[in-house]
Protein backbone atom coordinates (compact mmCIF):
# COMPACT_ATOMS: atom_id res chain seq x y z
CA UNK A 1 0.00 0.00 0.00
CA UNK A 2 1.30 3.49 -1.16
CA UNK A 3 -0.26 7.15 -0.77
CA UNK A 4 -0.87 9.95 -3.32
CA UNK A 5 -0.95 13.27 -2.19
CA UNK A 6 -2.22 15.83 -4.30
CA UNK A 7 -0.51 19.48 -3.66
CA UNK A 8 0.36 21.65 -6.74
CA UNK A 9 -2.54 23.69 -6.56
CA UNK A 10 -2.09 27.58 -5.23
CA UNK A 11 -5.14 28.23 -2.38
CA UNK A 12 -6.11 31.45 -3.85
CA UNK A 13 -8.93 31.45 -1.82
CA UNK A 14 -6.78 31.76 1.42
CA UNK A 15 -5.06 34.90 0.30
CA UNK A 16 -2.69 35.89 2.70
CA UNK A 17 -1.83 32.51 3.96
CA UNK A 18 -0.33 31.14 0.86
CA UNK A 19 1.38 34.09 -0.63
CA UNK A 20 4.15 32.95 -0.02
CA UNK A 21 3.48 29.10 0.50
CA UNK A 22 1.66 26.15 -1.06
CA UNK A 23 -1.57 25.51 0.97
CA UNK A 24 -0.71 22.62 2.66
CA UNK A 25 1.82 24.57 4.22
CA UNK A 26 -1.11 26.00 6.19
CA UNK A 27 -0.34 25.77 10.10
CA UNK A 28 -3.88 24.87 11.90
CA UNK A 29 -2.97 25.10 15.59
CA UNK A 30 0.97 25.78 15.03
CA UNK A 31 1.26 22.11 12.90
CA UNK A 32 1.16 22.30 8.82
CA UNK A 33 -1.60 20.54 7.20
CA UNK A 34 0.91 18.38 5.21
CA UNK A 35 3.09 17.29 8.76
CA UNK A 36 0.10 16.48 10.05
CA UNK A 37 -0.71 14.30 6.95
CA UNK A 38 2.55 12.97 6.99
CA UNK A 39 2.91 11.99 10.27
CA UNK A 40 0.15 9.91 10.00
CA UNK A 41 0.38 8.13 7.32
CA UNK A 42 4.12 7.30 8.39
CA UNK A 43 2.52 5.13 10.96
CA UNK A 44 0.93 2.88 8.40
CA UNK A 45 3.93 0.82 7.06
CA UNK A 46 3.45 2.13 3.52
CA UNK A 47 5.48 1.40 0.54
CA UNK A 48 6.22 5.00 -0.21
CA UNK A 49 4.46 8.29 -0.07
CA UNK A 50 4.59 10.40 -3.57
CA UNK A 51 3.54 14.29 -3.57
CA UNK A 52 2.57 15.75 -6.47
CA UNK A 53 3.90 19.36 -5.79
CA UNK A 54 3.97 22.67 -7.80
CA UNK A 55 3.25 26.28 -6.34
CA UNK A 56 6.15 27.38 -4.32
CA UNK A 57 7.44 23.80 -4.81
CA UNK A 58 10.81 24.10 -3.44
CA UNK A 59 9.54 25.45 0.04
CA UNK A 60 7.53 22.32 0.28
CA UNK A 61 9.89 19.67 -0.75
CA UNK A 62 12.70 21.31 1.58
CA UNK A 63 10.28 21.06 4.40
CA UNK A 64 9.13 17.57 3.64
CA UNK A 65 12.72 16.49 3.48
CA UNK A 66 13.53 17.58 6.98
CA UNK A 67 10.34 15.94 8.82
CA UNK A 68 11.37 12.76 10.64
CA UNK A 69 8.84 10.60 8.03
CA UNK A 70 10.81 7.38 7.73
CA UNK A 71 8.08 6.09 4.82
CA UNK A 72 9.93 6.92 1.29
CA UNK A 73 8.60 9.87 0.19
CA UNK A 74 8.66 10.80 -3.45
CA UNK A 75 7.81 13.95 -5.05
CA UNK A 76 6.23 14.43 -8.82
CA UNK A 77 6.67 17.75 -10.32
CA UNK A 78 3.38 19.68 -12.28
CA UNK A 79 5.17 22.83 -13.54
CA UNK A 80 1.98 23.99 -15.11
CA UNK A 81 0.45 24.07 -11.84
CA UNK A 82 -1.25 27.73 -12.26
CA UNK A 83 -2.99 26.31 -15.64
CA UNK A 84 -3.92 22.93 -14.89
CA UNK A 85 -6.66 21.22 -12.63
CA UNK A 86 -5.92 18.07 -10.26
CA UNK A 87 -7.07 15.83 -13.02
CA UNK A 88 -3.25 16.69 -14.78
CA UNK A 89 -1.57 16.21 -11.27
CA UNK A 90 -2.89 13.19 -10.84
CA UNK A 91 -2.57 12.03 -14.40
CA UNK A 92 1.22 13.01 -13.92
CA UNK A 93 1.53 10.19 -11.00
CA UNK A 94 -0.28 7.22 -12.68
CA UNK A 95 2.82 5.26 -13.10
CA UNK A 96 2.55 5.11 -9.68
CA UNK A 97 -0.80 4.61 -9.02
CA UNK A 98 -0.72 1.35 -11.30
CA UNK A 99 1.96 -0.08 -9.42
CA UNK A 100 0.42 -1.18 -6.12
CA UNK A 101 -2.87 -0.61 -4.13
CA UNK A 102 -2.97 3.35 -3.08
CA UNK A 103 -4.79 6.02 -0.57
CA UNK A 104 -5.38 9.03 -2.12
CA UNK A 105 -5.52 12.11 -0.76
CA UNK A 106 -6.03 16.03 -1.58
CA UNK A 107 -3.28 18.36 0.75
CA UNK A 108 -5.73 20.36 1.79
CA UNK A 109 -7.81 18.17 4.15
CA UNK A 110 -7.18 17.99 7.83
CA UNK A 111 -8.61 14.28 9.29
CA UNK A 112 -7.84 12.04 12.48
CA UNK A 113 -6.25 9.28 11.84
CA UNK A 114 -8.92 6.86 12.38
CA UNK A 115 -10.36 8.07 9.20
CA UNK A 116 -7.65 6.61 7.37
CA UNK A 117 -7.83 3.38 10.01
CA UNK A 118 -11.18 3.11 8.80
CA UNK A 119 -10.05 2.70 5.02
CA UNK A 120 -7.41 0.36 5.75
CA UNK A 121 -9.31 -1.99 7.74
CA UNK A 122 -12.12 -2.36 5.51
CA UNK A 123 -11.43 -5.62 3.37
CA UNK A 124 -12.65 -3.75 0.16
CA UNK A 125 -10.17 -2.89 -2.45
CA UNK A 126 -11.53 0.24 -3.96
CA UNK A 127 -13.04 2.87 -1.21
CA UNK A 128 -14.53 6.36 -1.42
CA UNK A 129 -14.64 7.66 2.07
CA UNK A 130 -17.74 9.84 2.67
CA UNK A 131 -19.68 11.76 5.53
CA UNK A 132 -22.87 12.59 5.99
CA UNK A 133 -23.75 15.96 4.14
CA UNK A 134 -23.94 18.80 6.75
CA UNK A 135 -24.66 22.75 5.74
CA UNK A 136 -21.12 23.86 6.28
CA UNK A 137 -20.26 21.18 3.54
CA UNK A 138 -19.71 21.72 -0.39
CA UNK A 139 -18.80 20.57 -3.56
CA UNK A 140 -19.04 17.11 -4.93
CA UNK A 141 -21.96 14.65 -3.28
CA UNK A 142 -23.44 11.05 -3.47
CA UNK A 143 -25.97 9.18 -3.07
CA UNK A 144 -25.81 5.50 -1.85
CA UNK A 145 -27.83 2.81 -1.79
CA UNK A 146 -27.62 0.18 1.57
CA UNK A 147 -24.90 -1.94 -0.12
CA UNK A 148 -22.85 1.51 -0.54
CA UNK A 149 -22.75 1.13 -4.19
CA UNK A 150 -22.60 5.38 -5.40
CA UNK A 151 -26.25 5.05 -7.11
CA UNK A 152 -25.64 8.83 -8.19
CA UNK A 153 -22.43 11.59 -7.98
CA UNK A 154 -23.23 15.18 -7.86
CA UNK A 155 -20.92 17.98 -8.42
CA UNK A 156 -21.46 21.12 -6.38
CA UNK A 157 -23.26 22.62 -8.83
CA UNK A 158 -25.95 20.56 -9.14
CA UNK A 159 -26.64 19.80 -5.65
CA UNK A 160 -30.78 19.71 -5.03
CA UNK A 161 -30.25 21.08 -1.21
CA UNK A 162 -33.99 19.95 -0.71
CA UNK A 163 -32.46 16.50 -1.34
CA UNK A 164 -29.74 16.93 1.55
CA UNK A 165 -31.15 14.65 3.63
CA UNK A 166 -29.89 11.61 1.10
CA UNK A 167 -26.82 13.18 0.53
CA UNK A 168 -22.98 12.07 1.16
CA UNK A 169 -20.12 13.93 1.20
CA UNK A 170 -17.02 13.18 -0.71
CA UNK A 171 -13.93 13.07 2.41
CA UNK A 172 -11.18 13.60 -0.97
CA UNK A 173 -9.58 10.31 0.32
CA UNK A 174 -9.84 6.98 -1.18
CA UNK A 175 -8.56 3.96 -1.72
CA UNK A 176 -7.91 2.56 -4.83
CA UNK A 177 -7.25 -1.29 -4.99
CA UNK A 178 -4.32 -1.84 -7.59
CA UNK A 179 -6.25 -3.91 -10.30
CA UNK A 180 -8.95 -1.41 -10.19
CA UNK A 181 -6.43 1.76 -10.76
CA UNK A 182 -4.37 -0.34 -13.46
CA UNK A 183 -7.38 -1.97 -15.68
CA UNK A 184 -10.49 0.57 -14.91
CA UNK A 185 -9.32 4.02 -13.25
CA UNK A 186 -6.24 4.90 -15.44
CA UNK A 187 -7.71 4.23 -19.14
CA UNK A 188 -10.63 6.20 -18.08
CA UNK A 189 -8.50 9.02 -16.46
CA UNK A 190 -6.41 9.14 -19.32
CA UNK A 191 -9.42 9.14 -21.86
CA UNK A 192 -11.18 12.15 -20.46
CA UNK A 193 -8.54 13.58 -19.95
CA UNK A 194 -7.66 13.84 -23.82
CA UNK A 195 -11.43 14.41 -24.24
CA UNK A 196 -11.98 17.21 -21.94
CA UNK A 197 -8.50 18.66 -21.74
CA UNK A 198 -6.44 20.07 -18.48
CA UNK A 199 -8.95 22.06 -16.80
CA UNK A 200 -10.83 19.07 -14.85
CA UNK A 201 -11.28 17.38 -11.99
CA UNK A 202 -10.06 13.49 -11.09
CA UNK A 203 -13.54 13.46 -9.38
CA UNK A 204 -15.38 13.69 -12.48
CA UNK A 205 -13.89 10.28 -13.79
CA UNK A 206 -14.42 8.69 -10.67
CA UNK A 207 -18.55 9.51 -11.32
CA UNK A 208 -18.38 7.94 -14.75
CA UNK A 209 -17.11 5.03 -13.30
CA UNK A 210 -19.74 4.96 -10.48
CA UNK A 211 -22.27 5.33 -13.02
CA UNK A 212 -20.78 1.77 -14.71
CA UNK A 213 -23.52 -1.03 -14.00
CA UNK A 214 -20.51 -2.86 -12.28
CA UNK A 215 -18.69 -0.67 -10.26
CA UNK A 216 -15.64 -2.09 -7.89
CA UNK A 217 -16.08 1.31 -5.73
CA UNK A 218 -18.33 0.94 -2.81
CA UNK A 219 -18.36 3.99 -0.38
CA UNK A 220 -17.23 4.21 3.00
CA UNK A 221 -18.97 6.18 5.64
CA UNK A 222 -17.41 8.11 8.34
CA UNK A 223 -19.15 6.89 11.81
CA UNK A 224 -17.92 10.67 13.08
CA UNK A 225 -14.11 11.00 12.70
CA UNK A 226 -13.64 14.43 12.12
CA UNK A 227 -12.06 16.20 9.36
CA UNK A 228 -12.30 19.24 7.67
CA UNK A 229 -11.93 20.94 4.18
CA UNK A 230 -9.09 24.15 4.46
CA UNK A 231 -10.40 26.10 1.76
CA UNK A 232 -10.26 29.99 2.82
CA UNK A 233 -10.02 31.71 6.67
CA UNK A 234 -13.24 30.68 8.37
CA UNK A 235 -12.35 27.04 7.22
CA UNK A 236 -9.39 27.35 9.01
CA UNK A 237 -10.87 28.99 12.01
CA UNK A 238 -13.28 26.05 12.22
CA UNK A 239 -10.94 23.37 12.12
CA UNK A 240 -8.74 25.01 14.68
CA UNK A 241 -11.36 24.62 17.40
CA UNK A 242 -12.07 20.70 15.82
CA UNK A 243 -8.71 19.41 15.60
CA UNK A 244 -7.86 21.75 18.98
CA UNK A 245 -5.74 19.09 21.27
CA UNK A 246 -6.67 20.77 24.55
CA UNK A 247 -9.91 20.50 25.76
CA UNK A 248 -9.75 23.48 27.76
CA UNK A 249 -8.83 25.58 25.03
CA UNK A 250 -11.22 23.58 22.55
CA UNK A 251 -13.93 24.44 25.00
CA UNK A 252 -12.66 28.34 24.88
CA UNK A 253 -12.41 28.20 20.71
CA UNK A 254 -16.16 27.10 20.84
CA UNK A 255 -18.14 29.32 22.96
CA UNK A 256 -15.97 32.89 22.56
CA UNK A 257 -18.09 32.15 18.85
CA UNK A 258 -21.16 32.91 20.62
CA UNK A 259 -22.86 30.44 18.47
CA UNK A 260 -22.94 29.67 14.21
CA UNK A 261 -22.89 26.16 15.91
CA UNK A 262 -23.94 24.77 12.67
CA UNK A 263 -20.69 24.49 11.56
CA UNK A 264 -20.03 21.84 14.03
CA UNK A 265 -23.53 19.80 13.28
CA UNK A 266 -22.60 16.81 15.84
CA UNK A 267 -22.60 19.48 18.86
CA UNK A 268 -25.34 19.24 21.19
CA UNK A 269 -25.86 22.98 22.57
CA UNK A 270 -26.71 22.71 26.17
CA UNK A 271 -25.21 26.01 26.69
CA UNK A 272 -27.27 28.66 24.97
CA UNK A 273 -30.68 28.98 26.25
CA UNK A 274 -34.07 28.69 23.72
CA UNK A 275 -37.07 26.72 23.75
CA UNK A 276 -36.48 23.58 21.93
CA UNK A 277 -40.20 22.80 21.32
CA UNK A 278 -40.90 25.97 19.05
CA UNK A 279 -41.81 26.53 16.38
CA UNK A 280 -43.84 23.97 15.25
CA UNK A 281 -42.81 22.16 12.07
CA UNK A 282 -45.72 23.28 10.31
CA UNK A 283 -44.50 27.38 11.43
CA UNK A 284 -41.02 26.08 9.98
CA UNK A 285 -42.83 25.04 6.36
CA UNK A 286 -44.98 28.45 6.22
CA UNK A 287 -41.51 30.18 6.92
CA UNK A 288 -39.85 28.18 4.30
CA UNK A 289 -42.98 28.28 2.00
CA UNK A 290 -42.20 32.28 1.88
CA UNK A 291 -38.49 32.12 1.72
CA UNK A 292 -37.83 33.78 -1.56
CA UNK A 293 -40.19 36.33 -1.06
CA UNK A 294 -38.60 37.42 2.16
CA UNK A 295 -34.72 36.76 0.91
CA UNK A 296 -35.52 39.62 -2.03
CA UNK A 297 -37.50 41.98 -0.44
CA UNK A 298 -37.04 44.83 2.23
CA UNK A 299 -38.43 44.48 5.16
CA UNK A 300 -40.83 46.98 7.17
CA UNK A 301 -39.68 50.33 8.69
CA UNK A 302 -40.02 50.36 12.68
CA UNK A 303 -43.56 51.78 12.31
CA UNK A 304 -44.87 48.51 11.04
CA UNK A 305 -42.40 46.29 12.83
CA UNK A 306 -43.80 48.21 16.35
CA UNK A 307 -47.39 47.94 14.88
CA UNK A 308 -46.89 43.75 14.81
CA UNK A 309 -45.43 43.57 17.70
CA UNK A 310 -47.86 46.04 19.86
CA UNK A 311 -50.65 43.57 18.16
CA UNK A 312 -49.14 40.22 19.59
CA UNK A 313 -48.52 41.84 22.99
CA UNK A 314 -51.88 43.69 22.93
CA UNK A 315 -50.64 46.78 23.80
CA UNK A 316 -50.47 50.86 22.22
CA UNK A 317 -47.89 50.71 19.54
CA UNK A 318 -46.11 53.96 20.57
CA UNK A 319 -45.15 51.74 24.53
CA UNK A 320 -43.21 49.29 22.34
CA UNK A 321 -39.95 49.02 20.69
CA UNK A 322 -38.68 46.14 18.63
CA UNK A 323 -35.37 45.46 18.61
CA UNK A 324 -32.40 43.33 16.24
CA UNK A 325 -32.73 40.86 19.64
CA UNK A 326 -33.12 42.04 23.41
CA UNK A 327 -29.46 42.91 22.81
CA UNK A 328 -29.75 46.06 20.71
CA UNK A 329 -32.34 47.34 22.93
CA UNK A 330 -30.52 46.82 26.05
CA UNK A 331 -27.43 48.58 24.33
CA UNK A 332 -29.38 51.53 23.29
CA UNK A 333 -31.48 52.03 26.38
CA UNK A 334 -29.15 51.74 29.27
CA UNK A 335 -26.81 54.46 27.12
CA UNK A 336 -29.52 56.90 27.43
CA UNK A 337 -29.39 56.46 31.16
CA UNK A 338 -27.11 58.38 33.83
CA UNK A 339 -27.20 58.18 38.01
CA UNK A 340 -26.74 54.90 40.00
CA UNK A 341 -27.79 51.79 38.83
CA UNK A 342 -28.95 48.53 41.46
CA UNK A 343 -28.42 44.72 40.41
CA UNK A 344 -28.84 41.83 41.47
CA UNK A 345 -25.71 38.97 41.52
CA UNK A 346 -24.78 36.83 40.03
CA UNK A 347 -26.95 38.04 36.85
CA UNK A 348 -27.01 38.31 33.43
CA UNK A 349 -24.56 40.24 32.59
CA UNK A 350 -25.14 42.69 29.48
CA UNK A 351 -27.15 45.28 31.56
CA UNK A 352 -23.85 45.88 33.99
CA UNK A 353 -21.68 45.85 30.47
CA UNK A 354 -23.08 48.68 29.41
CA UNK A 355 -23.65 50.83 32.53
CA UNK A 356 -19.98 50.59 33.57
CA UNK A 357 -19.70 53.19 36.22
CA UNK A 358 -22.04 53.72 39.69
CA UNK A 359 -23.48 50.32 40.21
CA UNK A 360 -24.77 48.88 43.19
CA UNK A 361 -24.18 45.31 43.82
CA UNK A 362 -27.14 43.25 45.93
CA UNK A 363 -24.99 40.06 45.99
CA UNK A 364 -26.84 36.88 46.90
CA UNK A 365 -24.91 34.30 49.13
CA UNK A 366 -27.59 32.22 49.57
CA UNK A 367 -26.07 28.46 48.82
CA UNK A 368 -29.34 28.16 46.07
CA UNK A 369 -29.16 31.86 45.63
CA UNK A 370 -32.70 32.25 46.26
CA UNK A 371 -33.71 36.09 47.08
CA UNK A 372 -37.68 37.48 47.07
CA UNK A 373 -38.94 40.68 46.23
CA UNK A 374 -39.12 41.49 50.00
CA UNK A 375 -34.77 40.88 50.08
CA UNK A 376 -35.10 43.59 46.96
CA UNK A 377 -36.42 46.32 49.04
CA UNK A 378 -34.85 45.50 52.21
CA UNK A 379 -31.46 45.82 50.69
CA UNK A 380 -32.10 48.46 48.02
CA UNK A 381 -34.65 51.03 50.61
CA UNK A 382 -31.99 52.64 52.29
CA UNK A 383 -29.49 53.35 48.74
CA UNK A 384 -29.09 55.97 46.89
CA UNK A 385 -30.17 54.37 43.62
CA UNK A 386 -31.76 55.79 40.23
CA UNK A 387 -32.68 52.60 38.43
CA UNK A 388 -32.74 48.95 39.26
CA UNK A 389 -32.46 46.15 37.38
CA UNK A 390 -34.43 42.82 37.46
CA UNK A 391 -33.83 39.66 35.56
CA UNK A 392 -36.88 36.93 36.22
CA UNK A 393 -36.81 34.06 35.92
CA UNK A 394 -32.88 34.87 36.77
CA UNK A 395 -30.01 33.81 35.34
CA UNK A 396 -28.31 31.72 35.58
CA UNK A 397 -29.63 30.87 39.27
CA UNK A 398 -33.24 30.48 38.14
CA UNK A 399 -34.79 32.09 40.57
CA UNK A 400 -38.50 33.25 39.87
CA UNK A 401 -39.96 35.76 41.76
CA UNK A 402 -44.19 35.26 41.42
CA UNK A 403 -46.42 38.01 39.65
CA UNK A 404 -47.88 39.28 42.58
CA UNK A 405 -44.70 40.45 44.08
CA UNK A 406 -43.12 41.79 40.76
CA UNK A 407 -46.09 43.96 40.71
CA UNK A 408 -45.28 45.46 44.95
CA UNK A 409 -41.77 45.52 43.57
CA UNK A 410 -43.34 48.34 40.27
CA UNK A 411 -44.96 50.07 43.14
CA UNK A 412 -42.04 50.37 45.79
CA UNK A 413 -40.14 51.54 42.72
CA UNK A 414 -42.51 54.12 42.02
CA UNK A 415 -42.88 55.54 45.59
CA UNK A 416 -38.73 56.05 45.25
CA UNK A 417 -39.21 57.24 41.96
CA UNK A 418 -36.95 54.80 40.52
CA UNK A 419 -36.53 53.55 37.12
CA UNK A 420 -37.16 49.46 37.13
CA UNK A 421 -36.64 47.81 34.38
CA UNK A 422 -37.62 44.65 34.18
CA UNK A 423 -36.03 41.69 31.65
CA UNK A 424 -38.94 38.46 31.33
CA UNK A 425 -36.93 36.82 28.58
CA UNK A 426 -37.67 33.80 30.49
CA UNK A 427 -40.74 34.02 32.57
CA UNK A 428 -42.80 32.14 30.38
CA UNK A 429 -41.31 29.14 31.22
CA UNK A 430 -42.01 29.47 34.73
CA UNK A 431 -44.76 27.46 36.37
CA UNK A 432 -46.81 30.49 37.05
CA UNK A 433 -48.91 31.22 33.75
CA UNK A 434 -50.27 34.79 32.53
CA UNK A 435 -47.68 36.49 34.56
CA UNK A 436 -46.24 38.65 31.59
CA UNK A 437 -45.80 42.49 32.20
CA UNK A 438 -46.19 43.51 28.96
CA UNK A 439 -49.91 44.63 29.06
CA UNK A 440 -52.07 48.06 29.30
CA UNK A 441 -52.42 47.77 32.69
CA UNK A 442 -49.59 47.21 34.27
CA UNK A 443 -47.72 49.46 31.86
CA UNK A 444 -49.88 52.22 33.19
CA UNK A 445 -49.00 52.05 36.85
CA UNK A 446 -45.65 53.55 36.72
CA UNK A 447 -43.97 55.07 33.49
CA UNK A 448 -41.19 54.37 34.52
CA UNK A 449 -41.47 50.90 34.57
CA UNK A 450 -39.50 48.61 31.46
CA UNK A 451 -39.88 45.68 30.25
CA UNK A 452 -37.51 43.67 28.20
CA UNK A 453 -38.34 40.31 26.47
CA UNK A 454 -35.94 38.46 24.91
CA UNK A 455 -38.33 36.49 21.90
CA UNK A 456 -35.64 34.78 20.97
CA UNK A 457 -35.07 32.76 23.94
CA UNK A 458 -38.30 32.16 24.48
CA UNK A 459 -39.69 31.61 20.94
CA UNK A 460 -36.74 29.11 19.65
CA UNK A 461 -36.03 31.63 17.55
CA UNK A 462 -32.32 33.12 18.03
CA UNK A 463 -31.01 33.06 14.36
CA UNK A 464 -33.88 35.54 13.99
CA UNK A 465 -32.59 38.06 16.16
CA UNK A 466 -35.98 39.26 17.84
CA UNK A 467 -36.42 41.40 21.13
CA UNK A 468 -39.14 43.62 22.59
CA UNK A 469 -38.91 46.79 25.30
CA UNK A 470 -41.92 48.50 26.47
CA UNK A 471 -42.97 50.78 28.64
CA UNK A 472 -45.59 53.43 28.84
CA UNK A 473 -43.34 56.48 28.77
CA UNK A 474 -44.02 57.22 25.14
CA UNK A 475 -40.75 59.64 25.02
CA UNK A 476 -38.34 56.95 25.68
CA UNK A 477 -40.02 54.82 23.60
CA UNK A 478 -40.11 57.66 20.83
CA UNK A 479 -36.37 57.99 21.45
CA UNK A 480 -34.80 54.21 20.88
CA UNK A 481 -36.90 54.34 17.85
CA UNK A 482 -35.44 56.95 16.93
CA UNK A 483 -31.56 55.58 18.06
CA UNK A 484 -31.91 51.96 16.26
CA UNK A 485 -31.64 51.69 12.31
CA UNK A 486 -35.02 51.74 10.97
CA UNK A 487 -34.39 48.58 9.25
CA UNK A 488 -33.08 47.00 12.43
CA UNK A 489 -35.19 43.38 12.02
CA UNK A 490 -34.37 41.57 8.86
CA UNK A 491 -38.18 40.13 6.27
CA UNK A 492 -37.82 36.96 7.78
CA UNK A 493 -38.14 38.49 11.53
CA UNK A 494 -41.09 40.50 10.34
CA UNK A 495 -42.80 37.61 8.91
CA UNK A 496 -42.46 35.31 12.06
CA UNK A 497 -44.00 38.22 14.16
CA UNK A 498 -46.67 38.50 11.24
CA UNK A 499 -47.88 35.21 11.67
CA UNK A 500 -47.43 34.44 15.45
CA UNK A 501 -50.79 35.03 16.45
CA UNK A 502 -52.18 31.53 14.73
CA UNK A 503 -49.21 29.42 16.65
CA UNK A 504 -50.05 30.70 19.95
CA UNK A 505 -52.09 27.64 20.85
CA UNK A 506 -48.90 25.70 19.94
CA UNK A 507 -46.59 27.94 21.85
CA UNK A 508 -48.34 27.74 25.34
CA UNK A 509 -48.41 24.09 24.36
CA UNK A 510 -44.29 24.26 23.69
CA UNK A 511 -44.32 25.70 27.03
CA UNK A 512 -46.31 22.96 28.68
CA UNK A 513 -43.61 20.49 27.44
CA UNK A 514 -40.80 22.56 28.32
CA UNK A 515 -42.05 22.14 32.26
CA UNK A 516 -42.01 18.33 31.81
CA UNK A 517 -38.94 18.02 30.41
CA UNK A 518 -37.55 20.74 33.01
CA UNK A 519 -38.55 18.56 35.84
CA UNK A 520 -37.97 15.52 34.65
CA UNK A 521 -33.81 16.83 34.16
CA UNK A 522 -33.86 18.22 37.44
CA UNK A 523 -34.91 15.08 39.00
CA UNK A 524 -32.53 13.15 36.97
CA UNK A 525 -29.87 15.50 38.07
CA UNK A 526 -30.61 15.08 41.68
CA UNK A 527 -29.90 10.96 41.28
CA UNK A 528 -26.24 12.03 40.34
CA UNK A 529 -23.77 11.75 43.16
CA UNK A 530 -21.58 15.10 44.19
CA UNK A 531 -23.53 17.71 42.43
CA UNK A 532 -26.46 19.81 44.29
CA UNK A 533 -29.02 21.15 41.95
CA UNK A 534 -30.75 24.46 42.59
CA UNK A 535 -34.71 24.93 41.76
CA UNK A 536 -35.23 26.74 38.05
CA UNK A 537 -38.44 28.47 36.93
CA UNK A 538 -36.85 28.96 33.43
CA UNK A 539 -35.34 26.69 30.90
CA UNK A 540 -32.09 26.14 32.39
CA UNK A 541 -30.48 24.34 35.61
CA UNK A 542 -27.73 25.50 37.94
CA UNK A 543 -25.89 22.74 39.58
CA UNK A 544 -22.95 23.10 42.35
CA UNK A 545 -20.32 20.28 41.90
CA UNK A 546 -18.28 19.00 43.93
CA UNK A 547 -14.97 16.95 44.05
CA UNK A 548 -14.37 18.41 40.54
CA UNK A 549 -14.01 21.46 38.41
CA UNK A 550 -16.44 22.98 36.81
CA UNK A 551 -14.25 23.58 33.98
CA UNK A 552 -13.53 19.94 33.52
CA UNK A 553 -16.94 19.15 33.12
CA UNK A 554 -17.25 21.14 31.17
CA UNK A 555 -14.52 19.70 28.74
CA UNK A 556 -15.06 15.82 29.89
CA UNK A 557 -18.72 16.69 28.10
CA UNK A 558 -17.44 18.38 24.93
CA UNK A 559 -15.64 15.37 24.44
CA UNK A 560 -18.63 13.55 24.09
CA UNK A 561 -20.23 16.79 21.71
CA UNK A 562 -22.38 18.46 24.46
CA UNK A 563 -21.70 21.56 25.23
CA UNK A 564 -22.46 23.85 28.42
CA UNK A 565 -21.90 26.34 30.19
CA UNK A 566 -19.07 26.87 32.86
CA UNK A 567 -20.21 29.45 35.14
CA UNK A 568 -18.07 29.46 38.28
CA UNK A 569 -15.96 32.12 36.41
CA UNK A 570 -19.18 34.40 36.77
CA UNK A 571 -20.27 33.68 40.11
CA UNK A 572 -17.16 34.14 41.42
CA UNK A 573 -16.88 32.58 45.30
CA UNK A 574 -14.28 29.78 45.00
CA UNK A 575 -16.93 27.09 43.89
CA UNK A 576 -17.92 25.15 41.24
CA UNK A 577 -21.09 25.66 39.17
CA UNK A 578 -22.06 24.49 35.89
CA UNK A 579 -25.53 25.49 34.13
CA UNK A 580 -27.38 22.97 31.25
CA UNK A 581 -30.03 23.89 29.34
CA UNK A 582 -33.52 22.50 29.43
CA UNK A 583 -33.54 20.77 25.93
CA UNK A 584 -36.07 17.79 24.46
CA UNK A 585 -36.49 14.89 26.82
CA UNK A 586 -34.70 12.59 24.58
CA UNK A 587 -31.52 15.39 24.64
CA UNK A 588 -31.89 15.93 28.47
CA UNK A 589 -31.60 11.93 28.78
CA UNK A 590 -28.23 12.26 26.94
CA UNK A 591 -26.60 14.58 28.92
CA UNK A 592 -27.65 12.81 31.60
CA UNK A 593 -26.16 9.51 30.74
CA UNK A 594 -22.68 11.35 29.83
CA UNK A 595 -22.66 12.94 33.43
CA UNK A 596 -23.57 9.86 34.72
CA UNK A 597 -20.20 8.23 33.20
CA UNK A 598 -18.08 11.07 34.32
CA UNK A 599 -19.37 11.10 38.01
Amino acid sequence: MQAIILAAGMGKRLHELTKNNTKCMVKVNGVPLIERTLKILDKKKLSRIVIVVGYKKQGLIEFVKNLDVRTPVVFVENDDFDKTNNIYSLLLAKKYLQKEDTLLLESDIIFEEAAIDLLLDDPRSTLALVDKFASWMDGTCLELDAEDSIVEFIPGKYLRFEEKENYYKTVNIYKFGKTFASDVYVPFLEAYFKAMGVNEYYESVIKLIAMLEHCEMKAKRLTGQKWYEIDDIQDLDIASSIFEESMEKKYELITSRYGGYWRYPTLLDFCYLVNPYFPTEKMVRELKSNFELLLLQYPSGMQVNSLLAAKNFGINQEHIVIGNGAAELIKYFMETLDGTLGIITPTFEEYRHRYKVNIVEFAIDSKDFRYTANDIINFFDKKEINHLVIINPDNPSGNYIPHVDILMLINWAKAKSINIIIDESFVDFANEINNTLITENILSIYENLYVVKSISKSYGIPGLRLGVLASSNKKMIAKLKKDVAIWNINSFAEFFMQIFEKYKNEYAKSLEQLRISRKELINSLKQLEKIDVFPSEANYVLCEIHENTSQRVATELLRDNILIKDVAPKIKNGKQYIRVAVRTREENRHLIESLRKMF
